[in-house]
């Protein structure tokens, strides 16, 4: 045994030693192990089958109900001193939540195997990915790691090459709310998970590794992790051109990333490479290349079908793993607007009753490869990543955002992303219309100061004149009787078009205070229910408006104190006196 894997090996033993397992088993990542997990799941009701005509090599789990979501008040950023995880985090002591912690995995692991996961984040063999190994005492988690990473044997040989890896120790524990927390302990890129078996607790290559963790390692090498998709889009010349996409809760991420383009948009096509996470780097020529660190999809079920998003139904239709989904009497995973069959038994397993609420829980979810999409593209796998030729943040909002702008350079650009908000909506909240700030959709998912994130974001200004164009698209404008006034989904892709178009210098845009403005003939609107006067409206921006969200975003970028980059406030400043 190698050097390597001799500190591995002996942190499996140390942790071994704390929570007692029966035994240990060592994942190989292979097809086969997948299917007997499955197999054991099956005897001891952890999973059920579903109806296999149907959805072959698709399972059900319903989980605890009081562990069905990501806990974000038990979710902590264990660094040193408080300032260096920021307002944006809840905070604890190192010393502190390793006591806490250690206490709750003493012992925790007696009558059940200790599973060792190594995974990888990213293609395998790429510069630009990382390794991590996971220690956890659920089978559900390891089955889920195998679809959502690259892992087993392979990412043990790398991680034996490099020597670096993310480590990761979980525990369903007594499933408990009192006794659940996630830690994470960035200088020692570490992360322990105790009392949730959710997939945002318990899968830690997913939000714990490939952002928490790896922000904080971004920051420190000089790249970027970020909530994005990316998305190739492709002309009828067959010139692709890759976006990196921000979009906050509920504002039609996976929506974009799995784009059918209409019948109208004839020879383009929309390629697929992640719906939820972007590692970028710079390349030798200055270029920001992306890579999905992650290979598969854990997506929000409900409102899923093939009105909506044709390619995620089609997805899901095999070798998938549904979370908390009610059944049909055929026993066929349903969940609402699902449009066909109808619930006979609900996530709970109760028979179903409308006046019970929904029958699929709002949270419940699909665990899949990301091979599965019909819009895959191979190059999720390629170990150069792709080049991104324009970076989106998208908001939800009914007045105020124009359907679409340009930063006027990258700095303004970080404004932007610094300051993305959206309008709640009665699915997320109950209330309708309350503005939250999610800046760069990452406030629950960046491991530090979110101050010094954006301090990290305009260095970059520093380093390369070749950066990607940034834009704000908001698909979601009405108009005053709260009509929508674009029909989003696959007509989305006429304002990618203008994104690129812009970034090609194809066409022109008026200038104004908060950014470059299409104008109205580059937009194209043919064959669509959008007249010239809805165009109008959905490209206007009201000027007393933008003072007011100036002055709110002024207000939410001060709440950073003196941390906050002056570079940031002088853009901030910029905008408020060119709108006066």
């Amino acid at each position: 045994m190698t050097a390597r894997l001799q500190a591995l090996s002996e942190w499996v033993a140390e942790v071994s030693k704390l929570t007692q397992p029966d035994q240990i088993h060592w994942c190989t990542g292979t097809r086969e192990e997948y299917d007997t997990f499955v197999s054991e799941m099956l005897l001891s009701g952890d999973l059920l089958e579903l109806n296999q005509e149907n959805y072959p090599n698709c399972y059900l789990h319903r989980s605890d109900p009081k562990d069905v979501a990501r806990v974000e008040h038990l979710t902590y950023v264990c660094s040193k001193s408080e300032i260096e995880a920021g307002p944006n985090n809840n905070w604890m002591d190192p010393v502190e939540a390793k006591d806490l912690m250690l206490g709750f995995f003493s012992g925790c692991m007696k009558g059940r195997t200790m599973y060792v996961i190594p995974y990888c984040m990213g293609p395998l063999g790429s510069p630009y990915s990382r390794y991590g190994v996971e220690l956890t005492d659920s089978a559900y988690v390891v089955a889920n790691m195998f679809l959502m990473t690259r892992m087993g044997n392979e990412a043990l040989a790398h991680i034996e090459q490099t020597g670096s890896f993310i480590k990761g120790l979980h525990s369903i524990g007594e499933l408990d709310p009192e006794r659940r927390y996630i830690m994470h302990f960035p200088e020692e890129l570490t992360i322990m998970s105790y009392g949730s078996g959710y997939g945002g607790n318990a899968l830690l290559g997913k939000k714990c590794h490939a952002l928490r963790i790896a922000s904080y390692q971004a920051r420190t090498e000089g790249w970027l992790a970020e909530h994005m998709l990316i998305v190739g889009v492709e002309n009828p010349e067959g010139e692709i051109h890759y976006l990196a996409c921000a979009f906050p809760s509920q504002c039609g991420k996976t929506n974009l990333a799995m784009l059918i383009p209409p019948k109208s948009q004839k020879g383009w096509k929309v390629w697929t490479l992640g719906d939820d996470i972007a590692w970028m780097h710079l390349d030798d020529e200055g270029r920001l290349r992306a890579i999905n660190p992650e290979a598969g999809l854990f997506g929000v079920v409900p409102g899923t079908n093939q009105k909506t998003n044709p390619n995620a139904y089609e997805t899901i239709r095999h070798d998938t793993i549904f979370t908390n989904v009610a059944v049909t009497a055929e026993n066929d995973p349903w969940w609402e607007d699902k449009e066909t069959g109808e619930a006979a038994v609900d996530w709970q397993g109760r028979s179903y009753d409308t006046k019970s609420g929904p029958a699929a829980h709002p949270n419940s979810r699909f665990t899949v490869s990301a091979k599965n999409n019909p819009s895959y593209s191979s190059l999720a796998e390629a170990p150069e990543g792709v080049p991104i030729t324009a970076v989106v943040f998208g908001g939800r909002r009914s007045e105020l955002t124009p359907l679409v702008y340009q930063a006027k350079d990258w700095a303004h650009g970080v404004l932007v992303g610094a300051s993305v908000a959206s309008e709640t909506t009665a699915a997320a909240t109950g209330e309708v219309g309350i503005v939250r700030r999610d800046p760069m959709a990452m406030k629950p998912f960046c491991g530090y100061n979110f101050a010094d994130y954006w301090r990290h974001w305009l260095s970059f200004e520093d380093r390369s004149d070749k950066l990607p164009k940034i834009f704000h698209v908001n698909w979601f404008r009405r108009d005053t009787d709260g009509r929508l006034l674009w029909p989003g989904f696959g007509e989305n892709l006429r304002v990618l078009r203008w994104v690129i178009d812009r970034c090609e210098g194809r066409v022109d845009a008026d200038t104004l205070p908060i950014g470059y403005l299409p104008k109205a003939e580059t937009i194209d609107i043919e064959g669509i229910d959008v007249s010239p006067n809805t165009l109008e409206q959905l490209l206007a921006v009201d000027p007393q408006q933008w003072r007011e969200e100036m002055d709110h975003i002024g207000e939410y970028l001060q709440s950073y104190g003196d941390r906050l980059p002056d570079r940031l406030s002088a853009e901030h400043k910029k905008i408020v006196q060119a709108l006066s």
